[in-house]
């Protein structure tokens, strides 16, 4: 890792253009962070040449599904990833404890890498599958979200449910997380519509996918405040989206849903944010800050909020453009959008 992780115990002051938002978007800045927390952010004339951007959550991931990677399978949605006998879930069956605690302490640290240090997982496995992750995140300084199932949701912050289509089994667990004050979050709508509502029904904090999301389910999303993790890259490698209609990003937007970006399975998609990103501005046509917006959105979604602004945690990365061609930049926000990787990370604050 090229970037240091800068651990903030006192007083640290961070110049540059830092994009603090829609609005104002890029300002040069003075930031002021006092024990971990921004203080002040004071606008000055001249800044250094640095670009200061706020940290990257991903808000969908299975890390267990490292020990996977690039397996050359063929086969529909449910014959490669669904429970239990999708061809993901025998082969983590038949991995062991410490092979699937090191691939994923390999994929937090590459996330780590990426400035991105918040993530939220769905955990097979039961209990043993969440406490292998935790044990992976231990002493990573990572911001993980594991959602547990098959009783692992009683030892984590919630439960990720593969969809209702498992039957009622899953959606009474639902219930009994959600009336214990736990999060409840559902792949739902990834080849069809048809277990999106019921999902909804089901008191959803978060849904995921909604490839196949109809008109009247995002009004309800909207309505209903129910943030939506689209995962692009992953949905066209497993072949249930072609194009710019699916996931309807576009109409998420317009009927007014929170949308936020993950990347889904380890097991075919690398767990790089900016990699996301710039697949979506460019196959989905999305605007940079609303591309940026949404890799970050997720940490809000969880209670973390890593948008720069004061009295806030600091949860930002630094890139030095004058040793790089991004020094040409007209614009650094579009620029992190679509050409940004980790090899450009001068430091990441948390």
């Amino acid at each position: 890792m090229r970037g240091r992780v800068i651990r903030m115990d006192k007083e640290t002051v961070v110049s540059g253009r830092a994009y603090l938002g829609r609005e104002p978007g890029m300002r040069d800045v003075e930031i002021c962070v006092v024990n971990g927390i921004i203080h002040s952010i004071d606008e000055v004339e001249s800044a250094e040449e640095r670009w200061i951007f706020p940290c990257l959550f991903n808000s969908h991931t299975h890390l267990a599904d490292t020990v996977a990677m690039d397996v050359r399978a063929k086969g529909s949605l449910s014959e490669l990833v669904s429970p239990p006998d999708g061809l993901k879930h025998r082969i983590l069956a038949r991995t062991g404890d410490d092979l699937l605690r090191e691939g994923m302490r390999k994929s937090i640290s590459f996330m780590m890498s990426s400035a991105t240090p918040g993530f939220c997982d769905f955990r097979e496995g039961g209990v043993k599958g969440v406490e292998i992750l935790k044990y992976a995140i231990g002493g990573s300084g990572a911001d993980g979200i594991i959602l547990g199932r098959d009783g692992g949701e009683e030892v984590s912050y919630g439960i990720g449910v593969s969809s209702t289509k498992e039957g009622g089994d899953v959606i009474e667990r639902a219930a009994r997380v959600k009336k214990n004050g736990g999060f409840v979050a559902f792949h739902a709508g990834e080849k069809d519509d048809r277990d999106i509502d019921p999902a909804i029904d089901a008191g959803a904090d978060l849904l995921v996918h909604c490839t196949y999301a109809t008109d009247s389910q995002l009004k309800r999303c909207a309505d209903e405040g129910i943030p939506i993790a689209i995962c692009p890259r992953s949905n066209w490698i497993l072949g249930v989206a072609s194009g710019p209609e699916n996931p309807p990003v576009r109409k998420m937007i317009e009927f007014g849903c929170k949308v936020v970006l993950g990347t889904d399975n380890v097991m075919f998609v690398q767990p790089d944010m900016f990699s996301e990103m710039a697949f979506l501005s460019t196959v989905y046509g999305q605007g940079p800050e609303e591309v940026v917006d949404m890799a970050v959105g997720g940490s809000e979604v969880f209670g973390r909020n890593y948008s720069i602004k004061e009295k806030k945690k600091a949860s930002f990365f630094t890139i030095d453009p004058v040793r790089t061609n991004l020094s040409f930049s007209r614009d650094p926000v579009k620029t992190i959008v679509n050409r940004m990787n980790f090899s450009y990370i001068e430091r990441m604050y948390f």
